[in-house]
């Protein structure tokens, strides 16, 4: 049994990832789910280990594995495609984990996204980042901003990844990517490097450890687009994160810093899609406006963020994880199981579909209502002016339908 014939059969299935571990049959994740493939037979440790040393392409790698007891590699199949590998000993077995990457960059509109992530794109420096957890389509959605700065934009494009997942192509930019240990030695001296190599954008494949998060920082604060992920649920967590990671007493620091250059959090999650036809992501959009700015600054803000985001909808493109999942919903592309099973706040998620105001809601409506009875003085009447209303952004849903119509009249 060859590693190849079950990555084209792992193909052909529509499959995301592979799993194999000796004494089972070999796993394939179909539309998310494990499903085995009994068509193969259960695997012994001879298996295992002849299709790691079959993916491991040199002496190096092999000596890796052997002092480090897991790999990170990219392996390539002609006509067939690309596949990110991790290689790991497990009970004394050797155990992979095969994760399927397109050949085809998808755009954001092929991949649901909402469309205010092209509005991130156009930025020209600051810092962006993509989270979620393992899975959720990170890789996916960075290569699809990638793409879109490349098709549109002449920029010098640097990419650093531990392995290289999605191939670009030169387009209106350059694009040059470096895969850690194979082109660099970590993603911090790559990032260094990167500073002396005159990049517009700069992708780092994931930022885990203080000095990577430093020398990001930086980069963006010295004229530099740095995208990033980091494995976090949402913004909120996201921010503490990154916090956390330095000493207490340089944190105050770094808070000022992050809110200087912070441009977009992008996170997400992977919903299975009504029709049994693959997943769809739910995604939670944060652009960072003077408003969440100030909660990133002051620690004792930032819990306001959530309800910042759900603020935020018509005005700046912004959305939470559960104005997200009540768009799905809405459209067909998701059921009402699978929306309760993940909300954020499932009781307030079930007073919306029931057309009751949350507490998010009628912060918002509060919140516009002081700001248009501000603006016309507090009076009604006097063949005023009628405040302007902002749709949502394409492909953005509403934090709540309005349950009454409110009119206010400006004063002149």
């Amino acid at each position: 049994m060859h590693i190849n014939e079950l990555l084209t059969v792992v193909c052909e299935q529509g499959a995301s990832d592979l799993h194999l571990k000796v004494g089972n049959h070999p796993i394939a994740r179909i539309k998310g789910k494990l499903t085995p493939m009994t068509q193969f037979k259960r695997l012994v440790q001879e298996d295992t280990i002849a299709m790691a040393y079959a993916i491991m392409a040199s002496e190096k790698q092999k000596v890796k594995f052997k002092e480090n007891l897991d790999l990170d590699i990219a392996y390539s199949v002609p006509s067939l495609g690309r596949f990110r590998c991790n290689i790991f000993n497990q009970r004394g077995t050797v155990g992979l984990v095969l994760r399927v990457i397109p050949r085809k960059i998808y755009t954001i509109d092929d991949l649901m996204l909402p469309k205010v992530l092209k509005t991130i794109c156009q930025e020209q420096r600051g810092l962006v980042l993509v989270t979620g957890t393992t899975g959720s389509g990170k890789s996916t959605t960075l290569a699809a901003m990638i793409d879109l700065i490349n098709a549109t934009r002449s920029e010098h494009i640097l990419t650093i990844e531990d392995p290289i997942e999605y191939l670009h192509r030169d387009n209106l930019s350059i694009v040059n990517q470096r895969e850690v240990e194979a082109d660099c030695k970590t993603f911090a001296t790559a990032l260094r490097a990167a500073l002396r190599q005159d990049p517009d954008v700069i992708l780092v494949g994931e930022m885990r450890d203080l000095e990577t998060i430093e020398t990001a920082l930086h980069a963006a604060e010295t004229g530099h687009l740095v995208f990033s992920t980091l494995h976090t649920l949402d913004a909120t967590e996201t921010i503490n994160r990154v916090i956390s990671v330095f000493p207490p007493h340089h944190q105050k620091q770094i808070r000022l810093q992050m809110a200087a250059v912070l441009k977009g959090i992008i996170s997400q999650r992977l919903v299975p899609r009504a029709d049994g036809q693959g997943r769809v992501p739910a995604v939670e959009v944060m652009v960072a406006t003077e408003t969440v700015r100030t909660c990133i600054e002051d620690k004792d803000k930032t819990k306001m963020l959530k309800d910042v985001i759900a603020q935020g909808t018509a005005q700046y493109g912004m959305q939470t994880f559960d104005q997200s999942l009540y768009f799905l919903l809405k459209q067909g592309l998701i059921t009402e199981e699978e929306a309760l099973l993940r909300a954020t706040n499932v009781g307030e998620f079930k007073l919306r579909l029931e057309g009751v105001m949350g507490s998010s809601d009628m912060a918002k409506a509060n919140m516009e209502r002081s700001m248009s009875i501000s603006q016309g003085g507090g009076r009604e009447g006097g063949g005023g002016q009628t405040p302007q209303v902002h749709p949502p952004a394409p492909g953005m849903p509403m934090a709540m339908p309005p349950t009454t119509d409110v009119k206010i009249t400006l004063a002149r």
